[in-house]
């Protein structure tokens, strides 16, 4: 393919692809893209979007001589692209958002897998984003390294796990970062600083070189801008081929109301517009009912503090008061306390998969709330976040999250066809 043409290809409607040709094909562009993201880095209130800066002007300079071809660039060439800092980048040191690992790890000897695939892919690498304590948190809010507020509306903030990622998107220092996902650290930031997010389905990708919160649940993805961008980010992250769409009438599956009752009226909203826009489409929207949804957070939050605690055994002191407690409380459950909740997770992951037959997608909020108040109280926000994004978790299903913070989850590994679906879409 011809470095100028991006027609005919699986990509020719991603404004990424279309962007990386016009940078392959022309230093000065490269140059430029970078010199903007770069005066775009830290410019939240809290200037403290990245963690850890990296010299982009250098990696910029070099990736000619690296992919010398500029009729065979790849598919992120010269794209300025933020990484979660709970994943290793050579020669500094992965903090996990915490002043215990920001002090006791050393350098990292090694790039860790994403950063490997990125850097194949010829993305530049700006730096490593704030992140909540451990990835184990849904706010954004860090006791060591600032609360994240969203570069826009500095009485925002940005959600979190994967907090700095989402405001190096909204600030313009990145066109796409990597953040993780294990009970909505995509989903929620996605949905409130107004982008797109994809966690990929449990098991895909590598945790090579990452710190996981809880393998069983732990997630591996994006967040950017564009639905039409999905497809190309997830090939060049995990070689994910892409797939057509599915143009036939499709049947979407949305919850009952009486699971939503906590939802606020612009949510609700939203909803009504997209489940409008897929039936003026042609495709079917049901409801289907949530009882088997309910009183799913104690279950998760058990099996999850369990698998924390593990990786962190020694170190419980180190962390932030409601970390801490977490952890402590983890590690005193008993393989006997766990049973019963791994017997709800194994029926409940049953009428999941049989869900998932009966409905090509399902579409639901990704947080019952719009926003989070910098400042405000938000010692009630994890579980009611959380009761959302939880009957996605239990399974390890993928999820887009669409403009307008909802949910549309796909099946097990089916990943490329969630995307390409995803990609058709707008409100």
């Amino acid at each position: 393919m011809a470095a100028d043409d991006v027609s005919d290809t699986p990509f020719s409607h991603s404004p990424l692809r279309q962007l990386s040709v016009r940078v392959a094909d022309d230093d000065d562009v490269l140059m430029g893209l970078i010199e903007t993201a770069m005066a775009r880095r830290n410019r939240n209130a809290g200037k403290n979007t990245y963690l850890h800066i990296e010299d982009a002007r250098a990696q910029a300079h070099d990736l000619p001589r690296r992919f010398p071809d500029r009729s065979n660039r790849p598919l992120l060439y010269g794209l300025p692209v933020a990484v979660k800092d709970c994943f290793d980048l050579a020669g500094t040191i992965t903090t996990v958002g915490s002043r215990y690992y920001a002090q006791a790890n050393p350098p990292a000897e090694h790039d860790s897998w994403v950063v490997q695939r990125l850097r194949s892919a010829g993305a530049v690498i700006m730096g490593k984003t704030h992140m909540q304590e451990l990835a184990y948190g849904i706010t954004g809010e860090n006791p060591w390294f600032g609360d994240c507020l969203q570069p826009r509306d500095a009485a925002q903030l940005t959600g979190g796990s994967s907090s700095g990622s989402a405001a190096s998107v909204q600030e313009g220092s990145a066109v796409a970062a990597i953040g993780t996902d294990t009970g909505g650290s995509i989903r929620a930031p996605a949905a409130f600083c107004g982008l797109v997010g994809f966690r990929a389905s449990v098991g895909v990708g590598s945790w090579q070189g990452g710190w996981h919160l809880a393998p069983s649940f732990d997630t591996i993805g994006w967040l950017f801008q564009d639905l039409r961008d999905g497809p190309l980010l997830a090939a060049a992250l995990f070689g994910m081929e892409p797939v057509a769409p599915k143009i036939t009438p499709l049947c979407i599956g949305v919850p009952s109301a009486e699971f939503m009752t906590d939802c606020e009226p612009v949510l609700l909203d939203r909803l009504h517009g997209w489940q409008q826009g897929f039936a003026s489409r042609g495709h079917q929207v049901e409801e289907f009912a949530t009882d088997f949804w309910q009183d799913l957070f104690p279950c998760y939050a058990a099996l999850q503090a369990h698998e924390v605690a593990a990786l962190h055994r020694g170190h419980y002191d180190a962390f932030e008061p409601a970390i801490n407690d977490r952890l402590k409380w983890g590690a005193a459950l008993s393989e006997a306390t766990l049973a019963p909740f791994r017997a709800q997770q194994a029926a409940f992951q049953r009428r999941m998969k049989e869900l998932l037959v009966r409905f090509h997608y399902l579409l639901v909020p990704a947080t019952p709330v719009s926003q989070l108040v910098a400042g405000a109280d938000q010692s009630q926000a994890r579980p009611r976040i959380l009761r959302y994004a939880v009957p996605i978790s239990l399974v390890g299903f993928p999820v887009v999250t669409l403009p307008g913070g909802m949910q549309l989850v796909g099946p097990h590994n089916g990943d490329a066809d969630l995307l390409a679906f995803a990609s058709t879409l707008t409100l």
